[in-house]
């Protein structure tokens, strides 16, 4: 055994060689440039600190934000038929479905939950968009329906997160027979008088907007989120006129009237909180602390 090959050299080796840092631990601000440590992202809910532009916020953290204690249950949808069209362009459709499972660990594109949000229950549904873009399709819609259903049962306020470049072209037609799917089992939620509000973050566009994301009670929006049904370079396109500044943004469409607020992250959960408890004609009970008052002991 060569003592200085096997032993002394690696060590030196492993001395010099130059460590690697993962690329996902400093998060890039797409307004200014800023570097931000994801620790500090995920602290202030994915909001950067000093250009108070909104990141993409992942489904899971987005319920346990909302709920009291971060505490929910998911609710299990039915199952919907996978690949109806056996879709293939580069890739299989299969194959892309079992891609986005596995880089966010959702079966679709929706997650649903019933927890407490300030002791009153609720029914929330969020739309990730890391799943093949937010799409809509059968399983999608599926979750929205069996949401909807699940909180007329409870007597729930329902509340959705919406996130989506529209409809999944993998699954056709059948993906757009979601649109009237979801706004039928709007009616239901109507009919039972139960809440229903739609946060509208980046982006939301073609067929959920077309539908269900803008049939809510009240339309609450992020700042700065791109909503509407084409995209504004497509627009363009088709009138070849300039569009306005900010045009389809959250900010622009409050000043036209399509949507009721808009809302800063950090502010989300007691607004929705407040219109809930509104809306439910349920008052909402507040927690006071009273102060230690000193009892005088008899005299023996």
């Amino acid at each position: 055994m060569n003592w200085l090959t096997n032993v002394v050299r690696p060590k030196i080796k492993s001395l010099l060689a130059k460590r690697e840092t993962p690329d996902n631990l400093w998060i890039k601000c797409p307004e200014t440039g800023e570097m931000v440590f994801h620790r500090d992202l995920e602290a202030n809910q994915f909001v950067i600190p000093s250009s108070g532009y909104h990141m993409r916020m992942p489904a899971r953290r987005r319920l346990e934000v909302l709920f009291d204690g971060a505490r929910y249950e998911t609710i299990a949808v039915p199952p919907s038929p996978v690949d109806p069209l056996k879709f293939r362009d580069e890739r299989r459709y299969t194959d892309r479905l079992k891609d986005a499972k596995a880089k966010t660990g959702n079966e679709d594109a929706v997650l649903l939950g019933i927890g407490q949000l300030d002791d009153m229950t609720v029914v929330a549904a969020v739309q990730d968009f890391d799943f093949m873009g937010g799409s809509l399709g059968m399983a999608a819609g599926e979750a929205i329906v069996t949401g909807m259903l699940a909180a007329v049962e409870r007597r729930a306020p329902f509340i959705l997160f919406a996130a989506s470049g529209g409809a999944r072209m993998q699954e056709g037609i059948l993906s757009l027979m979601q649109m009237p799917r979801t706004t039928a089992a709007i009616q239901a939620l109507r009919e039972a008088r139960l809440p229903y509000l739609v946060v509208l973050t980046n982006p939301t566009t073609g067929g959920v907007t077309a539908s269900y994301a803008m049939l809510g009670d009240v339309h609450l929006a992020e700042p700065g989120a791109l909503i509407g049904f084409a995209g504004p370079r497509v627009i363009e396109q088709t009138i070849r006129e300039k569009l306005p500044d900010g045009f389809q943004r959250s900010e622009y469409l409050l000043e036209h009237g399509m949507v009721d607020m808009v809302v800063q992250r950090q502010d989300l959960r007691a607004t929705l909180s407040r219109l809930c408890h509104v809306l439910t004609k349920t008052p909402k009970v507040e927690v006071v602390e009273l102060e230690p008052v000193e009892v005088e002991q008899p005299a023996a």
